[in-house]
């Protein structure tokens, strides 16, 4: 009878352990696709305002050696992405070609100007400080005029930190939510063990005694946890990758491995302080509040 009593026992804490594992699993591999969305979705909106371009339209009587001077100085600045020079000839071509036929003919001589196009940082591209970028530019003698969309720089600005604020308010409510599972898959396991952790301090265990291997095992679980949220996981990054190239999922490293990390840190922080509350609770009950 005892061994079959065991037996019931065994099968019901292993049964109870997948289920912790199970949800642990499948509630980090959420936070972790919400957390790629959210990570790629940054670097999405950095590669968009990178194609944003400040052209400087140069004057006239600036000699070659100056402009190539000036674009060197550009180049070193903090805030350049890349810097690229457009003669006058050069500037009629294109436009030529954009509209379909050659102006020059028609206008009898070349009235564009020499210019730079000027292509941001990320963390530069934003109304203030492009403002500030125009007002230097302004003030350069070599620099008769400074062009960019304006409107559009308001409205990629606006529109990027509407999408940022809502990803960021969905991330807390699921890392809410992954807390408040992990938690109760925790607490229910220790729930169950709720009178030998009473019968332990009865006989004289002190409390970091008992509570020593309920958090190592509920570090376990977790890790076991995280492992298979990783696996499902890279799955979703591989065929992310293979269908959608333009993203660049896989050579983007670090964001990975900053996810992965992230993913485990999580599950050992939640796993962990869930069971020391967890235990704490049943150690600090009188002996007749068990049954409740």
């Amino acid at each position: 009878m005892s061994s079959k009593f065991d037996s019931y026992q065994k099968r019901r804490l292993q049964s109870s352990y997948f289920s912790v594992v199970i949800s642990i699993a499948l509630v980090l591999f959420m936070v972790g696709i919400l957390g790629l969305i959210l990570l790629k979705s940054t670097k999405v909106a950095n590669i968009v305002k990178e194609q944003v371009v400040i052209t400087l339209f140069l004057k006239d009587e600036v000699t070659q050696n100056q402009i190539d001077g000036f674009l060197k100085s550009i180049l070193e600045e903090s805030f350049t992405n890349k810097a690229i020079y457009t003669s006058k000839e050069q500037a009629a071509i294109i436009y030529s070609e954009e509209i379909g036929e050659d102006f020059l003919e028609f206008l009898g001589k070349n009235p564009l100007k020499n210019g730079i196009d000027l292509y941001l940082k990320a963390e530069f591209v934003n109304p203030e400080k492009m403002l500030e970028l125009e007002q230097k530019y302004l003030e350069n003698t070599f620099v008769t005029a400074v062009s960019y969309d304006k409107p559009l720089i308001n409205l990629l600005t606006e529109n990027i930190k509407r999408v940022s604020f809502w990803l960021l308010v969905a991330s807390s409510f699921f890392g809410i939510i992954a807390i408040i599972l992990i938690n109760s898959s925790i607490r229910l396991t220790i729930y169950s063990k709720r009178f030998t952790i009473k019968t332990m301090q009865m006989v004289g265990a002190t409390k970091s005694f008992i509570r020593k291997p309920f958090i190592l095992t509920s570090i376990k679980l977790g890790m076991i946890g995280a492992f298979f949220a990783l696996i499902g996981l890279a799955f979703v990054v591989y065929y992310i990758d293979k269908y959608i190239p333009s993203l660049a999922i896989l050579e983007d490293l670090p964001t990975l491995v900053l996810l992965f990390l992230g993913i485990i840190f999580t599950s050992f922080a939640i796993t962990l302080m869930s069971t020391f509350f967890a235990t704490q609770r049943f150690l600090n009950l009188k002996t007749d509040e068990l049954y409740y």
